[in-house]
């Protein structure tokens, strides 16, 4: 173990947290798909926790292997990454699979493997701002050379994402929104952004091709709806499992609400932890995803270079504001938006692409450590 711990550069918290939401993933998983289980592979338990479990393993692999890339590497492709993703988000939309009613997939070729381009566009995005405003800090409040980029990269990003995936466009454009303000775009500008983003999402909401769930979410929300509606009877289901965890829960594997929540494993998983682990445990996993922001915070502080900071705090905030909605939504605090809590929730491309994100994080605390090393040498000489 220590010789593994020896080959982990970057912040040594940081990839303690991904272990401890790891194990927290494999532990719900394993317990929320026992009905899924039955019905699809003839009661094979197991089947589901190994496919997780793999898709856990190749994405830890992807992270180690971009924790140890230069970040300023990223800076270079992510151009390309969001052309790439701009072609692919219209594709899947006329192209794609759809699965519990919305088209967010795309199949591989010859693997049947799906994969989700807003994944791969939510990185891409955030690594194409934080190049721009590390690159036109010094012309930051030119309108026509500076924002125009700047805002033309997020709308376009947004509104290709939205009319399928809402939720990931709404976070991923306000991800954006304290990206610039910590790039230190004028606020008169970021309210010309605000103002974008509430035209496109309301069009989307009121005319979009999933206008109908819109609205049965935001009725089973604020109606309060008694098991009227699918989203109102998940709010219910979720409640009840909450309220029946208590301090200290049920104890692993005994959640019994698993079997009447729909999708227990990916969309409500948080509630399934609760149910299981109680508050305490429901505390834990929120301590973590902060804490992780905090580990966030301290390498902008530390990072000599406007990139390295403004990448490591988006993908961050990325990551953590889409854990806390996942968690709101759970104990109905948001509506139901299908988003998943971030390295827990059993999935494919959303695992990986969190994982590749924690990476680029580490690399850059990792080339902190290399200066600071450095310097400290150079003192001692």
């Amino acid at each position: 173990m220590h010789n593994i711990i020896q080959h982990l550069k970057g912040d040594r918290v940081i990839w303690y947290i991904v272990f401890m939401l790891s194990i927290f993933s494999l532990l719900a998983v394993y317990s929320s798909t026992g009905t899924l289980a039955y019905k699809y592979q003839s009661g094979n338990t197991e089947y589901y926790l190994m496919k997780h479990f793999m898709i856990l393993m190749v994405g830890i692999g992807l992270m180690y292997l971009s924790h140890n890339i230069p970040y300023k590497y990223y800076s270079k492709v992510s151009q390309l990454l969001l052309y790439l993703a701009l072609i692919l988000l219209p594709l899947t939309y006329f192209l794609g699979s759809s699965i519990n009613e919305a088209k967010r997939w795309l199949v591989l070729p010859l693997t049947n493997i799906t994969f989700q381009p807003s994944d791969l566009a939510k990185l891409a995005l955030i690594m194409f701002l934080a190049r721009l405003l590390s690159k036109k800090q010094e012309s930051i409040n030119d309108f026509k050379d500076t924002f125009l980029p700047i805002i033309g990269a997020v709308v376009v990003t947004c509104t290709l994402i939205a009319p399928s995936d809402l939720s990931t466009a709404v976070v991923l454009f306000g991800t954006s929104l304290l990206l610039m303000i910590i790039g230190r775009i004028k606020m008169k500008y970021i309210l010309y952004v605000v103002i974008a983003g509430t035209v496109v999402g309301s069009v989307v909401v009121g005319f979009g091709p999933r206008k109908a769930t819109y609205k049965s979410r935001i009725e089973a929300f604020f109606k309060e709806e008694k098991g009227l509606t699918k989203h109102s009877y998940q709010s219910n289901q979720s409640k009840i499992a909450i309220a029946t965890g208590g301090l200290f829960g049920k104890g692993p594997g005994k959640s019994t609400q698993r079997n009447f929540l729909p999708h227990p494993y990916s969309d409500f998983i948080y509630a399934i932890i609760i149910e299981e682990y109680g508050l305490l445990g429901g505390v834990t996993l929120l301590f973590l995803y902060l804490l992780l922001l905090y580990r966030g915070i301290l390498i902008v502080i530390k990072s000599p270079r406007a990139y390295g900071a403004l990448l490591a705090i988006g993908l961050c905030l990325s990551i953590v504001i889409q854990a806390l909605i996942n968690m709101a939504v759970t104990v109905n605090l948001f509506p139901v938006t299908g988003l998943p809590l971030p390295l827990v929730s059993m999935g494919g491309t959303s695992v990986l692409f969190t994982c590749i994100a924690i990476g680029i994080i580490l690399s850059v605390s990792r080339n902190i450590e290399e200066l600071e090393s450095s310097k400290t040498v150079n003192a001692v000489v």
